[in-house]
C-alpha cells in the first residue's frame, strides 16, 4: 500500500513515517503539510490510501478529502485527528473518508485502520464509532415524532409493533402491558390517524419507516 502522510506538524509527521516503515507492505510515498500539498501530491504520487489531519494551513483537510476524491474517488482517506466533534466526523464522512481515527489511538490501531481502509472497508475509532450509533439512533427516534407528532412514545412503540405484524397479544407480552391496555392504544392510534383499520395503520406505519426489524 502506497501512503500519503498529510500532517502540518513535523515531529509527528516524521513519527508516523517511522513508525509505518517497519510495516510489511507499506511504503510511505510522500508527506504534505498543507491540504493544497496533499491535492498536488495525490495526482503526482498515486497513494492508495492517505492519512489526512483536519486542521491545516491554507486549505483544511475536509476540502482537502472532497478535491482528491472527485479525482480519483478510489483513493481511501483515513482521518488521523484530535477532533472528536460530530460536525468534523460527519463533514469529514461527507467529502469521502473511509476512515476516522483520534490521534490518541495506538500503532496496532493506526496500522489495522490504514489496512481496514486499504481493503475497501471503513474504520472508527471506538469513541467515533459509538458516536455515530447514538446519533443515528437518535435521529430514528426523532424521525418517528416528526411523522406521527400527536401519538405518545407509547402509542408510537405499539404502533411500530403493529407495523410488524404483531397481534395485540404478542405486543403485550413484548410490552409487558395488558391485553386490555393494548386494545385501548390501538383505538386511540387508529382514531388519532384517522385509519381506517389495522391493515390501514400498517400500511401508514410502514411508510413512515416504523416496523423494521432490528439487525
Amino acid at each position: 500500500m502506497r501512503v500519503l502522510l498529510v500532517e502540518d506538524h513535523p515531529m509527528f509527521r516524521d513519527g508516523l513515517a517511522r513508525m509505518l516503515e517497519s510495516v510489511e507492505d507499506v511504503e510511505v510515498v510522500g508527506e504534505a503539510g498543507t491540504g493544497e500539498e496533499a491535492v498536488q501530491l495525490a495526482d503526482q504520487l498515486n497513494p492508495n490510501i492517505i492519512l489526512m489531519d483536519l486542521n491545516l494551513p491554507k486549505m483544511s483537510g475536509i476540502e482537502a478529502t472532497k478535491q482528491i476524491i472527485q479525482k480519483r474517488p478510489d483513493t481511501g482517506i483515513l482521518v488521523l485527528t484530535m477532533y472528536d466533534d460530530d460536525s468534523s466526523v460527519f463533514a469529514a464522512m461527507r467529502a469521502g473518508a473511509r476512515g476516522y481515527l483520534l490521534k490518541e489511538a495506538n500503532r496496532n490501531e493506526i496500522i489495522r485502520a490504514i489496512q481496514a481502509v486499504g481493503d475497501g472497508e471503513a474504520i472508527f475509532s471506538p469513541s467515533i464509532a459509538r458516536r455515530m450509533m447514538y446519533y443515528f439512533e437518535a435521529k430514528s427516534k426523532q424521525t418517528q415524532v416528526d411523522v406521527f407528532p400527536q401519538l405518545t412514545e407509547r402509542e408510537r412503540e405499539v404502533l411500530d409493533h403493529i407495523a410488524k405484524g404483531e397481534n395485540n397479544a404478542d405486543i403485550a407480552s413484548v410490552l409487558g402491558l395488558n391485553q386490555k391496555t393494548v386494545r385501548n392504544h390501538v383505538s386511540n392510534i387508529l382514531s388519532k390517524l384517522h385509519a381506517s383499520d389495522r391493515a390501514h395503520a400498517i400500511i401508514m406505519a410502514r411508510e413512515a419507516g416504523l416496523g423494521k426489524e432490528s439487525e
